[in-house]
C-alpha cells in the first residue's frame, strides 16, 4: 500500500522495524525541506514575513494534531521532543506535585522504560508505590486483574494503549471509565498506537497522552503532550527558558504565558512540527481504519506462515495487532537479526526497552517484527523463506 511514496523501499530492503521508527513518505521530507528552503525562521520571534509564515505553519501543525486526536482545545496540545519527554513532563511536572508517600501508581510489566523509569524514580524519591497489574496468560492486559489490583490508595494508572513488545491493544475507554469512577487519573503512552489506530481523547476521556512523531511517519525529535486543559494549568514545566514568559523581573515576579506556550520553553522544533502535520495529513488520506485493518491482516498472515516452520517459537501468536515476537530455536535473537540483515531484512532484537517483561515470558531477548501499511505479504514470504533454514547461527557468524 502506497509503497511508491517511500524512497527507502527503492533500495530493495525489507523493513520490519516500524515499532522502533517508521519510514517517512516523500511528502513529509518535502514539506520539511520547504521550511528550510523557503522560510527558515524562528516562530513567534520575528515581525518579518518568513517568521510570520513559520509561526503560522507551527500553529497550523498544532491545530492538525488537535483534530487528529479530537482534543477539545488547541491549548491542550504541547509540542515536545517525543513521547519520552512528554511522559517525563507529565510525571515530574504534574504527578510529582500531586502524589504523596503511600499513593499507588498501577502499571504492567509490559510497559516501555519511558513509562516505568520515571515512576520508579518517584518511588525512590517521594515514597509512592509502583504496583504491577498481573497480565493474562498470553501477556495481554486484563481489566479484571486491574480492578483486583486497585485499592483506596490507587491514584494513577499509567499504561500504553498498544504495547511495544506483546502488541496488545488495550480498551482505553473502558479502563478510563472504571478509573474515573474511583477518582484515578489515567496516563496513556500512545507511542505505538498513534498512526495505527484511531485516537479520540474526548471519547476515551483520558487525562494525559504522549505521542512520538517518528513512529507515525513523522520526523525524529518531535512529539506531543496532550492533557486536559484544567490539568495542564496545574503542570509545572520541567524546562524553563525563552518564549514561555511575559516577564520575569525578579524571582518573585514571573508572569508566564497562557497554555500551551507556558510549557514550550526554548526554540521549538518547527520543521519537526511541520513534518508531523504532513504525516497526519498523509495518514488521513489513507484512512486510519484502513491502516489498522491491513496491518492486522498482515500479522495474521505472518503468524500463519511462521507456524509452519518447526524452528520458530512465537510468543504472542494469538494477540491481535501488528507486532510479532519470536525466536529461532537455539539461536540468540541478535544472531537471527544479523542473519536476516544479510538477506536485506530489518528486524529488532533484544529486550525492546522493556526489561521487566522477561519476568512474565521468561525470555530475556526476542526478535520483533512490527508491521506497517507499506509492508506486503510478498515481503513476509521472503522473511519466512529466509527463516526456513537450519543453519541460521552458522550463517550469521559467517561460518
Amino acid at each position: 500500500m502506497n509503497r511508491e511514496d517511500f524512497t527507502f523501499l527503492e533500495k530493495g530492503i525489507i523493513y520490519f522495524d516500524n515499532g522502533a521508527t517508521s519510514l517517512k513518505p516523500k511528502s513529509v521530507i518535502e514539506k520539511m525541506d520547504e521550511y528550510y528552503n523557503d522560510y527558515p525562521s524562528n516562530a513567534h520571534r520575528g515581525d518579518y514575513k518568513t517568521s510570520v509564515r513559520s509561526s503560522e505553519q507551527f500553529e497550523k501543525a498544532r491545530d492538525t494534531v488537535k483534530e487528529f486526536i479530537n482534543a477539545k482545545y488547541r491549548e491542550e496540545i504541547v509540542f515536545t521532543s517525543g513521547s519520552t519527554e512528554s511522559l517525563s513532563q507529565i510525571i515530574y511536572g504534574y504527578f510529582k506535585n500531586k502524589l504523596k508517600k503511600g499513593d499507588e501508581v498501577l502499571v504492567t510489566k509490559a510497559e516501555h522504560a519511558s513509562v516505568l523509569l520515571p515512576w520508579f524514580d518517584l518511588e525512590n524519591k517521594i515514597g509512592i508505590k509502583v504496583k504491577f497489574i498481573p497480565l493474562n496468560e498470553d501477556y495481554t492486559f486484563s481489566i479484571d486483574k486491574m480492578m483486583e489490583t486497585i485499592t483506596e490508595n490507587t491514584k494513577v494508572i499509567s499504561i500504553a494503549e498498544i504495547t511495544n513488545v506483546i502488541g496488545d491493544i488495550r480498551d482505553i475507554k473502558k479502563i478510563t471509565s472504571i478509573c474515573h469512577e474511583k477518582g484515578i487519573k489515567v496516563l496513556v503512552d500512545a507511542a505505538q498506537s498513534a498512526g495505527h489506530v484511531n485516537i479520540n481523547v474526548q471519547d476515551t476521556d483520558i487525562d494525559f497522552l504522549a505521542i512520538s512523531a517518528h513512529k507515525m511517519l513523522g520526523p525524529n525529535g518531535i512529539g506531543v503532550l496532550y492533557g486536559k486543559k484544567e490539568l495542564l494549568e496545574e503542570l509545572d514545566p520541567i524546562k524553563k527558558g525563552g518564549g514561555m514568559t511575559i516577564s520575569f523581573d525578579s524571582p518573585d515576579n514571573i508572569i508566564y504565558k497562557d497554555l500551551p506556550y507556558s510549557l514550550e520553553a526554548g526554540t521549538q522544533n518547527i520543521p519537526g512540527a511541520i513534518g508531523l502535520m504532513e504525516a497526519i495529513n498523509y495518514i488521513n488520506k489513507i484512512g486510519i481504519d484502513n491502516i489498522e485493518e491491513y496491518t492486522c491482516e498482515l500479522k495474521e498472515y505472518l503468524i500463519n506462515k511462521l507456524k509452519k516452520l518447526n524452528n520458530i517459537e512465537i510468543y504472542n501468536a494469538d494477540v491481535p495487532g501488528f507486532t510479532v515476537i519470536f525466536n529461532v530455536k537455539n539461536v540468540f535473537s541478535q544472531d537471527t537479526a544479523i542473519y536476516l540483515d544479510k538477506h536485506n531484512i530489518c528486524v529488532r532484537s533484544g529486550d525492546h526497552c522493556d526489561k521487566k517483561l522477561k519476568d512474565e515470558i521468561n525470555i530475556t531477548n526476542t526478535v520483533r517484527i512490527s508491521l506497517n501499511f507499506y509492508n506486503t505479504k510478498e515481503e513476509i514470504d521472503k522473511l519466512v523463506e529466509a527463516l526456513d533454514n537450519d543453519n541460521i547461527l552458522e550463517e550469521s557468524l559467517g561460518v
